[in-house]
């Protein structure tokens, strides 16, 4: 196994950013979603969610075709091949005249924005493995989080100023400040003796590799689920503070509150997965999440919160995306521990899968937003307890 040059520290930070700039994509255009709604789908205002998860995918499609290029060219000449792609999208988002323009152009750049996320965990399998991987990824996330924290404030900043096209430049700017510097800091981690040529026979052995192996299936699944409830949760989070708290203006604020509290999660698991394990953190936390989304539930309908509704609220969002940071890297050591032989190509099916799956499953929930957080928390509801099923039924040995 082949050692980065950089120091531990330098390349966490860098893959980081690197992935970074799929969370600023989506997290920036929260707060302009009514705007978007106005000005292009007024008769239809829920439709202005579709910019969120027609970015996302977008990036499902991508990986399926970053992740065996990687495997057959390398890492880099990748990555940088999806940054172009990203740059090309976000100018055509900025001169979108309609939604339907607007929503094929997000498609684009979520295609270009893929490489960061299916390359990089790929890139990632080739330094580390088993709990070594879920902990890096941890450490990954745990910066990571920083940005979407950030974002929506930054979103509400730049529409200030300008207007929500503009946030299409910030994306292009950021990306290119990322990869340039990625581009010059890490060396390429797949030596050439150890790619894979792009033979359809080779793609399709390692096709049925994967789909015979229960493990990655499983944590495949969970992935699904677990952006499922992530996805739900951006599509509506906005309305929910706007038509249930009447609360709009304080919505970045809010959400920043929740990013910086959930990095918890990346803190927590990145310290305990070694002793504990991956199976037991990742059960623990679907128990908790389907726990905490039952009490909320309950409470709403009951209608016995009362002012305590919005208290509630936040602390269930919080407990959203700290499960991110808490299953997330494990899910991903799980799936890919067995597979570093086809590390491009497995993670790039894997993240393909999961996240288009992950869509399917949002994009309803999100369109039910009928003004309360009802749809939202039964839909969530819904996802952690079937992936709670799933996890329970892997066996490992000791990783």
């Amino acid at each position: 196994m082949t050692r980065p040059l950089l120091s531990q520290r330098e390349f966490v930070a860098t893959m980081a950013m690197l992935f970074a700039t799929v969370a600023l994509s989506i997290d920036a255009m929260l707060p302009g979603l009514p705007l978007i709604a106005a000005q292009l789908t007024p008769d239809a205002p829920n439709l202005a969610q579709l910019v969120v998860t027609s970015f996302v995918l977008g990036m499902g499609i991508g990986t399926l075709i970053s992740g065996p290029m990687s495997d057959a060219f390398g890492r880099k000449p990748v990555l940088i091949g999806s940054a172009v792609i990203y740059a090309v999208a976000a100018a055509l988002c900025f001169f979108a005249p309609s939604l339907e323009t607007l929503l094929i152009a997000r498609v684009l750049q979520g295609i270009g924005g893929a490489g960061p996320r299916a390359v990089g965990t790929a890139l990632m399998r080739d330094l580390y493995k088993g709990r070594d991987m879920a902990r890096i990824i941890s450490f990954v996330m745990m910066i990571f989080t920083l940005v979407p924290a950030v974002a929506p404030l930054i979103g509400q900043g730049v529409m200030a100023v300008a207007g929500w096209r503009d946030l299409f430049l910030v994306f292009l700017a950021f990306s290119a400040m990322v990869n340039l510097r990625f581009f010059l800091r890490q060396p390429e981690t797949l030596p050439p003796a150890a790619r894979r040529p792009l033979h359809l026979s080779l793609l399709w052995s390692a096709t049925k590799e994967l789909a015979h192996h229960r493990i990655a299936l499983t944590s495949t699944l969970c992935q699904t689920l677990t952006q499922a409830c992530l996805f739900a949760t951006l599509s509506s989070i906005q309305g929910i503070f706007d038509q249930y708290f009447h609360i709009a203006a304080w919505f970045p604020i809010c959400f920043t509150l929740i990013a910086v509290c959930a990095m918890s999660g990346s803190f927590v698991n990145a310290r305990i997965v070694m002793q504990v394990g991956m199976r037991r953190v990742l059960i623990a936390t679907y128990i908790l999440q389907v726990g905490l989304t039952l009490l909320v539930l309950a409470g709403l309908f009951a209608g016995v919160l009362g002012p305590l509704a919005l208290p509630a609220f936040l602390i269930w969002a919080i407990g959203i995306f700290a499960m991110m940071g808490l299953s997330m890297g494990n899910l991903n050591a799980l799936a890919m521990e067995d597979l570093g032989h086809i590390a491009g190509f497995a993670s790039s099916v894997i993240t393909a899968f999961a996240t288009m799956g992950s869509v399917v499953l949002a994009i309803p929930v999100g369109q039910a937003f009928n003004g309360t957080p009802l749809p939202l928390l039964i839909g969530v509801l819904m996802f952690s307890s079937v992936a709670l099923v799933l996890i329970q039924m892997v066996r490992k040995r000791p990783a």
